[in-house]
């Protein structure tokens, strides 16, 4: 074949049927006007990979949906496949894909959540009244936990979150045209700046602390990670920093596990608090570059962040790294570590095989220290007042101090910082107020979706890393919801599980069969507890990573803890 004949004439489209090659690469044609409008919108935004999952989100913030001519305008911009797009696009659940021809979604979209604790407080029957109320032109649809449990029921309309949700409220919500996010008040910089924020982190970075020091105080105060492993602090930061530069970090606050609040809660109050422990910990660790995930629900704390971030820039107490915010986009698989450095690349959030960890190889390839939010948000304190402040704290032998995310059948819902080794009972009757009026004690969850659910005569274990698991729980983020005798805990199973099944990535077939097959058996009356216990030993032992692997645990509780309610 000659180099001519290689060529596409005129008509190319017909000769590329034909095998003799195309014009145009394979996929939709891009029109002019979805290729203009998308160079409108990305503006002079740099077109890298990294940054595909940002720009789907200004489309659709901009759309209200994402169409398919603008999504195929994206991929030629961006010089990816149609397919990578689609694929990134598809994945999580805030992006609105509209295939061509067909109709998009009404302009305004409530979202009413339908996690346990919402659930317990009514969300299926607000789901059920809402659709009449609210008219064709608006889209109602069940969401997961939206990380505001001590609110319940819960419904977003639009970016702005409806406590305590009624149809009443949320029709009067849609009616005011409330689609925007509501900043919470909080401290700024200048308010931080005038109580001694940002002393300390320009006291390491002038040589007023040593590295070491640092390092040091944060292991003798026997923090461990916040974000549900409990992996030491102080360790990760000696064991990313003796990893080859450059090193990156990666801050997590992508907390969609259920019944679980408290990031949103810090955040919305002292935002300087964690950007200076962000600071410390980067400054310990010898990285060079930050990279903040937060989740897609948290529109308000994100204005703030934004906000800050861009004031700190504007006038900053010493040196700062490169900071970057990205958004998640609705996927509670991208609270696991690597699933989030896949997102932050721009990819389906996807976890990782390991080894290698991310401390080695982790974001872009880099070694990576990676932390949840809160675990960061108290470095600054910890310094300041020393190891022994902190270790001090604590009951029953633990040390330290837990931000307990509290929902429930209790009087006072809420974040509440407790002790290290609180019992629930202690928790309910010493922070919570007790419980509601006309509800007793029947069952609770010491740690979220994941971490199972404990009977009420187990109230006095001590609630904190390592004291659980002799149960068949864990403390993880220290979410707890309160159950009564009003309650189910099968029915709570049901929940969990069905959750962990809608938000499985499909990547291994133990948690993505797992989950679904689980669901159907204890959607029985009477389970078969046999064949149960066979399935979650599977899933917890060839699972990748921790969501089919901690899946089981809400259904193995119901059958060792609470027989009478499964046959």
């Amino acid at each position: 074949m000659t180099d001519s004949s290689r060529s596409t004439p005129a008509g190319g489209e017909d000769t590329a049927r034909q095998g003799k090659g195309r014009s145009t690469p394979k996929g939709r044609r891009v029109v002019p006007e979805a290729r203009e409008r998308i160079r409108e919108l990305l503006g002079n935004e740099p077109r890298r990979r990294d940054l595909l999952i940002e720009h789907l989100h200004r489309i659709q913030d901009a759309e209200g949906h994402l169409p398919a001519n603008l999504l195929a305008a994206l991929a030629e911009e961006m010089r990816l496949s149609q397919a990578e797009v689609y694929e990134v696009a598809t994945f999580y659940h805030h992006f609105d894909v509209v295939k061509e021809g067909a109709d998009a979604p009404p302009a305004i979209t409530v979202r009413v959540c339908d996690s346990l604790a919402c659930e317990m407080a009514g969300a299926k029957q607000l789901l059920a009244r809402l659709p009449a109320s609210l008219g064709k032109n608006v889209r109602v649809i069940a969401a997961p936990c939206v990380g505001r449990c001590e609110t319940a029921p819960v419904a977003v309309v639009g970016k702005q979150p409806v406590p305590s949700a009624t149809v009443e409220s949320v029709a009067r919500a849609v009616k005011n045209g409330a689609t925007r996010s509501i900043e919470p008040r909080y401290t700024d910089l200048a308010a931080y700046r005038k109580d001694g924020g940002y002393r300390l982190i320009a006291e390491c970075l002038s040589d007023g602390r040593t590295r070491e020091d640092v390092t040091k105080t944060m292991e003798d105060s026997g923090l461990r990670g916040l974000g549900g492993a409990g992996f030491p602090a102080g360790r990760k930061w000696r064991l990313v920093s003796a990893e080859p530069a450059p090193r990156l970090m990666a801050v997590n606050i992508d907390e969609g596990e259920p019944g679980t609040f408290k990031d949103r809660w810090y955040l919305e109050r002292d935002p300087h608090r964690f950007l200076e422990g962000m600071l410390i910990a980067a400054w310990c660790a010898g990285v060079g570059e930050i990279y903040i995930y937060l989740r897609d629900e948290y529109a308000g704390c994100r204005a703030v962040l934004e906000r800050e971030l861009e004031k700190l820039r504007a006038d900053p107490p010493c040196a700062l790294p490169p900071i970057h915010l990205r958004r998640g986009a609705g996927a509670y698989i991208c609270g696991e570590e690597s699933a989030m450095i896949e997102s932050i690349e721009g990819k389906r959030g996807m976890p990782r095989l390991r080894p290698p960890y991310v401390a080695q190889v982790g974001l872009f390839g880099h070694p990576t220290l990676e932390h949840n939010m809160e675990t960061v948000y108290w470095v600054r304190e910890i310094v300041e007042k020393g190891a022994a402040w902190f270790a001090g704290h604590g009951r029953n032998g633990r040390r330290g101090l837990r931000s307990f995310s509290v929902s429930g059948r209790v009087k006072k819902p809420g974040v509440h910082l407790a002790p290290a080794g609180i019992t629930l009972r202690e928790l309910v009757d010493e922070f919570c107020g007790g419980m509601e009026d006309g509800h007793e004690l029947y069952a609770y969850l010491p740690g979220g979706a994941s971490g199972g659910i404990l009977p009420a005569s187990l109230a006095n274990v001590p609630l904190d890393f390592d004291t659980l698991q002799p149960h068949g729980c864990f403390i993880g983020s220290a979410a707890i919801v309160v159950m009564s005798q009003h309650d189910s805990a099968s029915d709570a199973a049901r929940n969990l599980v069905r959750f962990f099944r809608d938000e499985s990535c499909g990547q291994c077939t133990p948690c993505r069969v797992g989950t679904a097959k689980a669901l159907g058996l204890i959607e029985a009356k009477t389970w078969d507890g046999p064949l149960l216990k066979e399935l979650s030993q599977v899933m917890m032992d060839a699972s990748i990573c921790g969501l089919g692997q901690a899946a089981p645990n809400p259904v193995l509780s119901v059958l060792k803890y609470f027989p009478h309610e499964v046959g």
